[in-house]
């Protein structure tokens, strides 16, 4: 067994990766299944919207200088000609003294320039009284009001949201260029492991990492490919990995120092091992390299420090892929420490905690292979490597699970 000779700065070695990783070339897909896939090229508008006037409100069509002087006590007596309802044009022009009674959407007919509310007229055997002056093309949503032709709508790398699929269909936008979504093996290896359901021995546990990262991958737009529990044996693991043609390949256990620990020599014979041993807790074992340009991942097997890993240097690795800027998937909140936190300078660490009245509470756990701690967590608050800890009542901010 050997150990580490030297750890990399967690800064630094996230550099490493980021100038290798480049987008994955995009592909065209309908608008219907475009909900959190990252655009590939701007879209620009080919239509005005609306592309014709229409009533902003209920009431009545007019020509706005025939209302000047209205008021309740001197109401202004306009014919009614007509009707107009959304989806239906009516062929009509309204001249001098006239009105039409429209609805909301609906098309302004010719001639006509204002909408009147129905709350400011009064409507009686063919006549309608205008109780109040209304501005040229008052209660009118105009042509390109919304969106003009030519306009820049949304740009690339943006993260396709609902009411951004609903502003490209406005624009008659079916089909949209996004990146591919990256496809990630997940290679988990250990004697000790078994499936879930299965039974155990004394000495066997369950994978659960496989479910963990799998929800991971696909929470940050990835689609996990799982290639199923591998024994510790050096030839077994090597061809998984040289046979694996996803994007990424992600390999947990087997990945630190120890007798049975090979997946950081099958880098090596096989690509390039750039980063092996990173100073933070937990997760110190984590490595990632290159072969054939594909990056590979060394997780622990400690669930915990998976977690944390995968969070760290695959989460920005499927976001670069996607076209997006690295950052963490979650919401943050400030409090307080109710508990002092110690660190070591020259490391970061990854301290989970609860949310509660008093303020933040650092869970007391140690180890890294304590899944429920974060179940039990509400969030992680991050110690910078060039700090001893964080002051009890200190505030801090908190990255929310």
């Amino acid at each position: 067994m050997r150990g580490f000779a030297t750890r990399h700065d967690v800064d630094e070695a996230l550099a490493l990766l980021q100038q290798r990783i480049t987008p994955l070339p995009g592909e065209v897909i309908a608008l219907a299944e475009g909900l959190d896939r990252v655009l590939a090229t701007d879209i620009v508008a080919s239509i005005d919207v609306p592309h014709f006037d229409r009533a902003a409100v209920d009431g009545y069509g007019v020509r706005a200088r025939d209302t000047f002087g209205a008021s309740d006590y001197n109401p202004i007596a306009l014919t009614l000609k007509g009707e107009v309802f959304p989806g239906r044009v009516l062929e009509i022009v309204v001249g001098e003294n006239e009105a039409v009674r429209i609805m909301t959407g609906a098309p302004l007919p010719a001639g006509a320039d204002a909408v009147v509310m129905a709350e400011y007229a009064e409507e009686s055997d063919g006549i309608v009284n205008i109780l109040q002056p209304i501005a040229p093309f008052k209660n009118v949503g105009r042509i390109g009001e919304d969106i003009r032709r030519g306009d820049v709508v949304l740009t690339r790398g943006r993260k396709l949201r609902p009411q951004d699929l609903g502003v490209l269909a406005s624009i008659q936008v079916a089909q949209v260029a996004v990146y591919r979504r990256p496809t990630v093996a997940l290679i988990v290896t250990g004697n000790e492991l078994v499936e879930v359901g299965e039974p155990l021995t004394r000495c066997q546990i369950v994978d659960s990492n496989s479910f963990t990262l799998s929800g991971l991958v696909r929470r940050l737009g990835g689609i996990p490919v799982r290639k199923g529990i591998l024994p510790d044996d050096y030839q077994v693991i090597k061809a998984a990995i040289a046979q694996a043609s996803e994007d990424v390949v992600i390999v947990t256990g087997g990945t630190s120092v120890g007798a049975e620990d090979f997946a950081p020599l099958i880098i090596q014979e096989l690509g390039e091992l750039l980063v092996h041993g990173v100073a933070m807790r937990p997760s110190s074992p984590v490595g990632f390299g290159f072969i054939q340009r594909r990056p590979i991942f060394l997780l622990p097997g400690n669930p915990v420090s998976a977690l944390v890993a995968f969070d760290a240097f695959v989460g920005p690795t499927l976001q670069l892929m996607q076209g997006l800027k690295p950052a963490y998937p979650y919401p943050k909140v400030r409090g307080r420490l109710t508990r002092k936190i110690t660190s070591a300078i020259g490391r970061v660490d990854f301290v989970r905690v609860r949310r509660t009245e008093a303020g933040i509470e650092p869970l007391r756990v140690t180890g890294a292979s304590i899944l429920s701690s974060t179940t039990r967590a509400d969030g992680f608050v991050i110690v910078d490597k060039n700090s001893e800890g964080l002051d009890e009542g200190q505030e801090v901010e908190v990255y929310v699970y």
